[in-house]
């Protein structure tokens, strides 16, 4: 019994480095990503206003879709073989979306969302040169979908602005 738990050595033609690499990048992503799920949830129950339920539908709308992202990218991390940050003091530490303090009203709720779906995708987009330089198909096809959702939902929610 005398040895320790052994792991299997990973062979996906991915360097270690490479792989602590962009699971370092994913891990930020996954915190930007929780940090807008939990705000967005917030808002979905703390929204008030003549636009109630378009945006409390909304909101959750955006909420259930990030719900199962964030999934995806935990996923991805491991596959990488490293470990996935799950606590919110990992998440304050990794991410680049400020919490809101208290219960803005409904079109600075808008406001802060916009701000955060942009900084997800900013995110998404710095990993990107390391997963295609590592030839790591799979994130880079994850990183280009959280993109394109991260933009979309950000222009339809600054149209509510103009």
């Amino acid at each position: 019994m005398g040895k320790a738990k052994a792991s299997a050595k990973i062979e996906i033609g991915i360097t270690k480095e490479q792989r602590k690499g962009i699971a370092d990048g994913l891990s930020r992503l996954l915190a930007d990503e929780y940090t807008l799920y939990l705000k967005t949830h917030n808002f979905h129950w703390n929204v008030t206003g003549p636009m109630f339920n378009t945006l409390h539908l909304m909101f959750e709308t955006h909420y259930n879709e990030s719900a199962l992202a964030v999934d995806l990218v935990a996923e991805r991390i491991r596959a990488l073989g490293h470990p996935a940050p799950g606590t919110y003091k990992q998440y304050a530490a990794l991410s680049s979306i400020e919490e809101t303090a208290g219960v803005p009203e409904a079109m600075e709720m808008v406001r802060l969302l916009v701000k955060g779906h942009e900084a997800c995708a900013k995110t998404a987009r710095s990993i990107f040169p390391a997963a295609d330089k590592a030839s790591d198909e799979p994130t880079a096809d994850l990183l280009t979908q959280r993109m394109q959702v991260h933009e979309k939902t950000a222009w339809m929610l600054r149209s509510l602005l103009e």
